[in-house]
């Protein structure tokens, strides 16, 4: 029986921001392709509208006139991906929306995770929230401590009400929800005219009753748009999930509008077609248009190009994985497929968390449009880019060298086959002289710099390979950091841009294909073709993993597809369905899950174990734990007939079988184009696509085009034209030799992505194998690169304290191991005298030896803090700390491996020796202890073996003699950097709280050399706040590379033309025995401070950690505090951010309240606290925490008594304090003042509520305009039974 044959047009569109591409797929005509502008107002309202009108045009042969609505009668289905999502997040054009959050925490998304996003920057900027109005709910819900529960208990001892949730754990009602104040500040909302909700309690991912409760009243208010946490999101995360929340409340309403605008112009606005409309979401799954959500829109059109590439670039008879790499004029995104699609739960858009299931998509700011420039002796690609206007300078605007003119200079862009759209009047070609003439002015000024010889060609040919180098940092990223070979993939090109690029940047990775689809520039709308309508489900279910739980899993399983398959049918489908079933699980203890699909043998837990050791090279013998169920139903469409069984493998073996030759037409041109290889210009075949027939081997060098891409053939590469692909075999040769006899600006940018993207390797693979909440959520951990010496090759720069001053530690080891150290061998050190800051944060060292084993090329550090190792009452941070033997376990030179064995007894004899002093106890968590140390020698071995392959591919004196070089380059951006300071003396003294002086005068040589002398710094003290030199010099480095608004590489080389004089005796010289468990901290802070005012570049900021200590018997939680940011000569402070020499994150609510027993009962800004001046200084902020159960807590923090200093006439910012609101012996609460630094006994129910300082304003105030920050309103409910004490005007708190 015949096939029928549908007479109906299959459309798909990806609407981008410059462009909007339109494939339509006929069995009777064939394909059609369409490319118009997105935006285009003078022709038509709406592209993809446009789009499918032009389209209907060429299937019926009729002309369609834009003033009626289409008829949709002879489309089969229109698949969209669309940017206006990204767009309004982005440019921050969304709806107008109100956020309902639990009472105490306003504040908590505008604080966020305290972070700032950039560390060397003087100004400190952090993205703008989303919503423009917040009201707090008095509800409070928190899982219930585990000493409290008891099997059918139902109501707690004070009267509170238990529930045991759907995941297993057992919540307590701390404060129900009373709908009448509800409703009102709803109604209020609504008045105002608020039709958009996001609504964020805490804990509603395992308790969503009250979130459900005020979104019923909502709805009975009339709202149309509300986004509540636990439905957009089953995970934990207070923060996260309520930015996610956010995201939606503020982005859906903008899609819906642009959806309704999209219908309009069909007739009976879809909803009665039997054309099917979908549109792509950010995990590459179709969702009928009118289930198309904001939050899930983010990554809409990327994930069209990810579906493509999968589909028709992995082979599963060849079995290749796959990295597509998408080049487009702004960015490139790489992402892999190896038979399945990778998906995250939790990503930052524009500063947003959106933690909803994604593609694995990762960004480079390098593309098309990037811009070239040449700084400190470095070839730069970046981030800023040319954009569309003026775009690049072939554009005829007055544009930057870019990227496309690099490309075009060299000849590997065909002037000709570009359409002539460009200059002032939009009909002139691109513009190659004024090209020549930047590069050749470029060139001159390169070369006067360096006494050089590079042509412009050279110039130009340097920055393509910085910007492939650039492009490579994620690839490597994605595949070597998750345990797979780089040069295992085959590259898959796509991307307006991609195809200049791809065979240079696989032989770059050692890749030996790469794969380009005949629709590769348009792939991200081809891929809405071969995608497929999903529903991905999750709930929360938390137990410990064997076969006695796997019914109840199987259950949730069962429960889960029956609502994914509900979903769909909702959606209208009727194809076959298909269920993956997942389950998240971790060992015990750690935060580390891994989301593991159902294996065929049904053995979750082989399967954990064996991913867990290929990722991060290690396993734990602990229990392993259910975090969560997840199922994602399919149902499969057309995709697979489109993409047949072997998208390019049978056919090479068919060809490669045949005795028949193909020979290539003639070029249809030839162009005259620079390759490296040949090194000089040649003229070069162009060939149309069109005009190859499969068969045909196109030997490069030459150039493929069709009317959308160029496809660059470097002269190794070999291209076979197959039906669908052009399929390059990249001809892997030997490297060309590097000349050493003087240092290549282009090489010396190369190798500096080089050093630095291992650093970051080392730092993913420290945080996703780490279990502590400080490591892996906080971020106070470091990781770096050190020659034979130790001296600093490359920091990753996590904690501004550990810049520089790990190098201290890692040259104490190597001198003090000279001659004894075996390849394998792995040391642990954390002293002062052996380099270290404070005694919690913990080295790990490994030598890296050359192939033979006998000489340390490299070393590789790990720095991470470690929250419990012992001391003075439990606490290694402890106030009352006058000797270093309190401050917990010293390793001054311990072998934690040795010839490969983990040297678990003696490192567990050496931490329960913390215990043995007076007054003393040792580590709570030596298991935590142990685990963060086996991830630190995993970091380790991740930089190891990846140094091993930068000799592997480059040689030993290639490697050596530029790491040189970026140390001698640092040094020279650092005389660069001071020479603006030239002829002049600086100073300014500063104060700790206690009255200890710190001293600083800056004298600057004109040759940018500089003596920093801080004599007549006060003497060391009997307390905690001393610092070894190390940490000095740190802070030094830091502000050097802030002031300076420079990209100085982090090396050595930053302080060689410095002078740093730090007398013997003082607080910033800590002897041996001094206690200096807040000289990381406190006295870090306060150098930077005097460094800053010396050079008179801001006002004073907060200036202090700010750290927590909660201790309840085994547990503790620790974590730094945030206050006001500094202002300066042209911008405000901003409010409650790390400032100076910390950048860790603030613990999540939901976090701190399941991992101890403590209630967050608030946390929020001090608004006013920071100084007024012409620019204000940033605020400080109030944190409370309420004991559940007899516990100790600490807090030690500056800037209690000695305010942060205004500048140029601002005034001073409020001081910080410490309070505890403490019970009375005949009932109630008495508030008391506690000392800077203390530490304090709580009973249940008493609370620790501290206040950190505003920053110093810049200017005076009578110079100030008018409404400074834009803040969100806020609406906070009367005081209930449990009102908290507050901060006056005047600074006093009131008493409850």
């Amino acid at each position: 029986m015949p096939i029928a044959v549908s007479d109906k047009v299959r459309v798909c569109i990806d609407r981008g921001g410059t462009f909007t591409d339109v494939i339509a797929m006929s069995e009777t005509k064939g394909d059609h392709l369409v490319k118009l502008l997105s935006v285009d107002p003078d022709n038509y309202a709406d592209a993809p509208t446009e789009g499918v009108r032009r389209v209907l045009e060429w299937f019926t042969g009729a002309t369609l006139p834009r003033s009626q609505p289409i008829d949709t009668s002879r489309i089969e289905y229109i698949r969209m991906g669309t940017t206006v999502a990204t767009n309004a997040l982005l440019e921050r054009k969304g709806d107008r929306c109100a956020l309902l959050i639990t009472k105490g925490h306003a504040d908590a998304l505008e604080i966020a995770f305290q972070t700032r996003p950039h560390l060397f920057q003087l100004a400190v900027k952090k993205p703008d929230v989303l919503y423009s109005k917040v009201v707090e709910v008095d509800e409070r819900v928190a899982p219930v401590w585990s000493e409290f529960l008891e099997e059918g208990k139902m109501v707690a001892d004070n009267g509170d009400k238990l529930v045991k949730t759907a995941s297993g754990v057992v919540i307590q009602e701390l404060k129900a929800l009373d709908p009448a104040p509800v409703t009102a500040d709803l109604q209020a909302l609504y008045d105002e005219g608020f039709r958009s909700l996001a609504i964020v309690f805490a804990h509603s991912y395992l308790y969503p009753d009250h979130e459900q409760q005020v979104a019923e009243l909502a709805r009975q208010v009339g709202f149309n748009n509300i986004s509540v946490s636990s439905e957009i999101d089953t995970k934990i995360g207070f923060v996260a999930r309520g930015q996610s929340a956010t995201a939606d409340a503020y982005l859906t309403p903008e899609v819906t509008r642009y959806l309704s605008g999209f219908s309009k112009g069909f007739k009976g606005k879809l909803e009665d077609a039997e054309c099917r409309v979908s549109f792509m979401q950010s995990d590459g799954a179709l969702a009928d248009f009118r289930k198309f959500s904001g939050l899930r829109a983010i990554l809409s059109g990327p994930a069209g190009g990810v579906v493509g590439f999968a589909r028709t670039s992995y082979d599963p008879l060849e079995g290749s994985p796959v990295v597509g790499f998408d080049m487009g004029g702004t960015s490139t995104d790489v992402s892999r497929f190896s038979g399945s699609y990778d998906h995250v739960f939790g990503t930052t858009t524009a500063g947003i968390t959106i933690q909803v299931p994604q593609l694995d998509i990762n960004t480079v700011a390098a593309g098309g449009g990037s811009i070239l420039t040449y700084k400190n002796k470095i070839f730069n690609v970046g981030p800023e880019s040319a954009g569309a206007h003026p775009g690049p300078a072939c554009y005829r605007k007055g544009g930057p060298l870019s990227v496309t003119d690099a490309n075009l200079f060299l000849g590997r862009l065909h002037i000709d086959s570009f359409p002539k759209i460009f200059g002032p009047t939009e009909d002139m070609p691109l513009d190659y002289d004024i090209v020549r003439q930047k590069f050749e002015a470029l060139t001159a000024e390169i070369n006067d710099e360096n006494g050089s010889s590079l042509t412009p060609a050279q110039v130009a040919c340097g920055f393509i390979n910085v910007a492939d180098s650039a492009m490579a940092r994620p690839i490597r990223a994605l595949t070597e950091q998750r345990g797979f070979r780089t040069s295992a993939h085959n590259l898959s090109c796509f991307g307006g841009a991609g195809g200049q690029h791809a065979t240079a940047l696989a032989a770059l990775l050692g890749m030996h294909n790469v794969i380009v689809h005949k629709y590769s520039s348009i792939l991200s709308a081809y891929g809405m073709a071969l995608a497929d309508v999903a529903v991905d489900l999750s709930e929360p279910f938390v137990k410990e993993f064997s076969k006695d739980s796997m019914p109840e899993v199987e259950s949730r399983f069962g429960d889960l597809r029956a609502r994914a398959l509900e979903q769909l049918q909702a959606q209208g489908v009727s194809d076959k369905v298909s269920y993956d079933c997942y389950l998240s699980l971790q060992y015990q203890g750690s935060d580390t899950t891994l989301m593991i699909l159902r294996p065929e043998d049904d053995d979750f837990a082989k399967t954990f174990v064996q991913e867990h050791k290929r990722e991060f090279a290690f396993a734990l013998e602990a229990p392993i734990m259910i975090a969560g169920v997840r199922v994602r139903a399919t149902a499969k469409s057309v995709a697979d007939d489109l993409t047949g069984k072997s998208p390019y493998l049978e056919e090479l073996k068919q060809l490669e079988a045949s005795t028949q030759v193909v020979a290539p037409p003639k070029p249809f041109t030839t162009n005259s184009t620079y390759f490296e290889d040949i090194g000089a210009y040649s003229d070069i075949p162009l060939y149309r696509l069109q005009d190859l027939v499969p068969g045909v081997k196109v030997s490069g060098p030459a150039i493929i085009l069709d009317n959308t891409q160029t496809v660059v053939l470097h002269p190794q590469n070999t291209a076979t034209i197959l039906k669908s692909h052009i399929f390059v075999d990249v001809g892997l040769g030997p490297r060309k030799d590097i000349d050493l006899t003087s240092v290549n600006p282009i090489q010396l940018s190369i190798f500096s992505h080089r050093f630095m993207g291992i650093a970051e390797q080392m730092c993913r693979a420290l945080q996703k194998t780490a279990v502590s909440v400080s490591i892996k959520e906080r971020l106070d951990f470091s990781c770096a690169l050190f020659d034979g010496n130790g001296e600093l090759v490359a920091n990753a720069p996590n904690v501004p304290a550990h810049l520089g001053s790990m190098q201290y530690a890692v040259m104490y080891q190597a001198k003090k191991r000279q001659g004894q150290l075996r390849p394998g061998d792995l040391l642990v050190s954390n002293t002062p005298e052996a380099g270290g800051g404070h005694l919690p944060d913990i080295t790990v060292i490994q030598p890296v030896f050359e192939d033979d084993g006998k000489e340390i090329v490299f070393w590789v550090a790990a720095r991470g803090h470690h929250t419990d190792i012992g001391g003075l009452g439990g606490n290694s941070g402890h106030p009352n700390q006058t000797e270093r033997w309190e401050e917990g376990v010293a390793f001054d030179s311990t072998f934690i491996v040795r010839d490969g064995v983990f040297n678990e007894s003696e490192i567990v004899e050496t931490f329960m020796q913390a215990g043995t002093y007076p007054g003393c106890k040792a580590t709570k968590r030596i298991d935590h202890n142990i685990s963060d140390l086996k991830a630190q020698c995993s970091a380790c071995a991740v930089g190891t073996a990846q140094l091993h392959a930068l000799f592997d591919e480059y040689g030993k004196a290639v490697v050596h003699f530029y790491m040189k070089a970026i140390r001698d380059n640092a040094a020279a951006c650092t005389r660069d950097a001071l020479k603006p300071y030239a002829g002049r003396t600086y100073r300014a003294t500063d104060h700790f709280d206690d009255g200890t002086v710190v001293k600083v005068r800056i004298d600057v040589n004109d040759d940018g050399s500089a003596v920093f002398d801080f004599t007549g710094t006060g003497p060391e003290v009997l307390a905690n706040f001393n610092a070894p030199q190390a940490i000095t010099r740190s802070a030094i480095l830091y502000c050097l590379k802030t002031i300076s608004g420079q990209d100085i590489p982090m090396n050595a080389g930053v302080l060689a033309p410095l002078d740093i004089i730090i007398p013997d005796g003082t607080v910033l010289s800590a002897s041996e025995d001094a206690a200096v468990s807040q000289g990381n901290g406190e006295v870090a802070q306060r150098v930077a401070d005097i460094v800053f005012t010396a050079f008179n570049v801001m006002s004073g900021s907060h200036g202090s950690m700010n750290g927590t200590h909660l201790i309840y018997k085994k547990y503790t939680w620790a974590e730094t505090t945030c206050g006001g940011a500094s202002a300066g000569p042209s911008w405000h402070g901003q409010s409650a951010v790390h400032t100076n020499m910390t950048n860790t994150r603030i613990g999540d609510l939901e976090l701190l309240e399941t991992r101890f027993p403590a209630i967050l009962r608030e946390f929020s800004i001090r608004r006013g606290t920071g100084g007024a001046g012409k620019y204000r200084g940033g605020d400080g902020i109030r944190r409370v925490y309420e004991a559940l159960l007899p516990m100790e807590a600490s807090h030690d923090g500056q800037r209690r008594v000695i305010a942060p200093h205004g500048t140029e006439g601002g005034l001073d910012g409020e001081r910080g304090a410490s309070y505890l609101y403490k019970r009375v012996a005949k009932g109630g609460f008495r508030m008391v003042k506690l000392k800077p630094a203390h530490q304090v006994s709580m009973l249940p129910g008493e609370q620790l509520i501290v206040h950190t300082a505003g920053a110093g304003g810049w200017g005076t105030p009578e110079d100030a305009d008018l409404p400074t920050l834009d803040k969100p309103s806020r609406v906070v409910p009367a005081p209930g039974a449990r009102s908290l004490p507050f901060t006056k005007a005047n600074g006093s708190v009131s008493q409850v």
